[in-house]
């Protein structure tokens, strides 16, 4: 196992905006779309919210992110996000702002200021579990340049570290800075590291990418993981080699609190209770079916997704039982694959 010591496309039903833009035509007598009546319209509120204070606009992309946020608020009407009640308590409240910060385009709406909005401002990067799971959070602010990704944040004696990438807000960087900054930003695959230079230039922290995802964007990552792995960060963190949705997917397992981040590898979808998101693969399923077998070697109770949906389990048998049942389903479909 390689220590590493050093001295951060999945596209869930993404689809363009779809704005009812305003005509007029040129002395030519030609059609001509206005831009801003375009762009007004994209942030016109859906007719399919329901009456009050919160909105969804046309420019949702369908990424899921404030449905899972906030359930209780926001589902899916007619192929996008919409609000389908409004909240009826502060904490409700307090998750429909959450979602809010966390739409990747910008979807989200009040019909007036809150209050509110500086308070939970503050409150990024939110905790996922305390009690459970101490020191690991979700930074919100979901980038457009990942369809929505979710990233996290680990605070660790070793070096925080930092899954994936945010949108890069200055309020979320004071905030993570007040935490200790990130030592390393682990990057899961090629598709979810968005703001990763302007996060770097921030923080300065070091990125690992595997090389097999390595493309130019990201060419000048300080460490590029070869070959098939383990590798490690300290004592705690392995970085398990999963191939599939890319050549250079690469899951973080975090072994003290039995914590397995995906990325884009394994979730649980909107849908199903467990999920590869073949329809987006970049290898082959039955590849990525061989990186989900090799999980079973591995004790965790947690699935953080970057796209998706968490999982908890009650224990690794649990785990190992969900993960047997789902590949005894997909691997006779994919055999000869």
């Amino acid at each position: 196992m390689a220590l590493i010591t050093m001295d951060g496309f999945l596209c869930p039903r993404f689809r363009l905006p779809n704005p009812i833009p305003s005509t007029r035509k040129n002395a030519g007598g030609r059609l001509v779309v206005s831009a801003t009546a375009a762009a007004a319209a994209d942030r016109q509120r859906r007719l399919q919210n329901a009456e009050g204070e919160f909105f969804v606009d046309r420019h949702c992309i369908d990424c899921d992110t404030c449905r899972w946020m906030a359930p209780e608020i926001f589902a899916r009407v007619d192929g996008m996000s919409a609000v389908t009640r409004q909240p009826s308590c502060e904490d409700e409240r307090i998750k429909a702002i959450q979602a809010l910060f966390s739409c990747p385009t910008s979807s989200i709406h009040t019909e007036k200021p809150t209050k509110r909005i500086l308070d939970v401002q503050k409150m990024f990067p939110l905790p996922i579990d305390e009690q459970r799971l101490p020191g690991v959070y979700h930074c919100g602010y979901h980038s457009e340049k990942s369809y929505g990704a979710t990233s996290y944040f680990i605070t660790h004696p070793e070096g925080n570290i930092l899954v994936d990438c945010p949108r890069f807000t200055e309020r979320l960087a004071h905030n993570i800075e007040k935490l200790g900054g990130v030592r390393y930003m682990f990057l899961t695959h090629k598709d979810d590291v968005g703001d990763h230079e302007k996060w770097y230039n921030r923080l300065k922290c070091d990125r690992i990418l595997h090389s097999g995802d390595v493309e130019n964007y990201t060419a000048n990552v300080e460490t590029q993981l070869h070959g098939e792995g383990p590798w490690s960060i300290g004592t705690d963190f392995e970085l398990i080699y999963t191939p599939g949705h890319t050549e250079g997917s690469v899951c973080l397992y975090y072994k003290t609190l039995k914590v397995l981040f995906t990325g884009d590898h394994l979730a649980k979808s909107e849908e199903s209770d467990l999920s590869i998101f073949e329809i987006y693969n970049k290898q082959t399923v039955s590849l990525q079916l061989k990186s989900v077998r090799k999980l079973l070697d591995f004790d965790f109770e947690w699935i953080l997704p970057g796209h998706g949906r968490r999982i908890t389990f009650r224990d690794n048998q649990e785990k190992n039982s969900v993960l047997e049942a789902f590949l005894a389903i997909k691997e006779p479909l994919h055999a000869h694959h």
